[in-house]
């Protein structure tokens, strides 16, 4: 399966050159085979493009603008769906393509398809109330470790905030600093 990336190469729209290099930038970093389809040098990929996508996806005008992007005759979708599958990290699922064995979203398609694991076996037939049950007992079983990190990073920035104050104090001082705060003491106060 080949994806299709309909591009305009002699756009004057910046906002769309940016569209059209994010897709493509995403796309090579997955290593997605796709074959760019300039719509600006070729009448017969803009007619195709334009005949391809669903009404309910064109714009009001009628006319939609690159890129848009297709699986093979199969339209997937133009920039701004392909960004929401981006960030749900379900590119692969908006391809239409499966997703490589170990990424973030086999393992999600695989826990859809069979359900929840424990100890290496599948667990299948969980009604809601047990799943709910199952993530408070996973949460309650968080090695304290984690949660107790922050507050003690915390505490330990508050340590030494304190030294350093204190430091500033209990320096050694002269008895002229002594008597200047004196005097800005007693200023203070009247």
């Amino acid at each position: 399966m080949v994806i299709k990336v309909f591009l305009a190469s002699s756009s004057g729209s910046t906002a769309i050159k940016k569209k059209q290099q994010d897709v493509l930038g995403f796309l090579e970093a997955l290593k997605v085979d796709y074959a760019p389809l300039d719509i600006a040098c070729n009448e017969d990929n803009r007619m195709w493009m334009r005949e391809n996508v669903p009404v309910e996806k064109k714009p009001t005008n009628g006319i939609p603008l690159p890129p848009q992007i297709f699986n093979e005759e199969s339209y997937c979708g133009d920039y701004e769906t392909f960004f929401d599958a981006k960030e749900d990290n379900a590119v692969y699922a908006f391809l239409g393509l499966p997703p490589p064995p170990g990424s973030k979203e086999a393992k999600e398609a695989y826990l859809l398809e069979n359900g929840p694991v424990e100890n290496g076996t599948i667990v299948n037939g969980t009604d809601d109330a047990e799943d709910e049950e199952n993530l408070e007992a996973e949460e309650e079983n968080i090695d304290d470790d984690t949660l107790k990190a922050p507050v003690k990073e915390e505490e330990a920035q508050e340590e030494v905030e304190d030294e350093e104050a204190k430091g500033e104090d209990d320096q050694p001082v002269s008895e002229e600093e002594e008597e200047l705060r004196q005097l800005e003491q007693e200023e203070e106060d009247e």
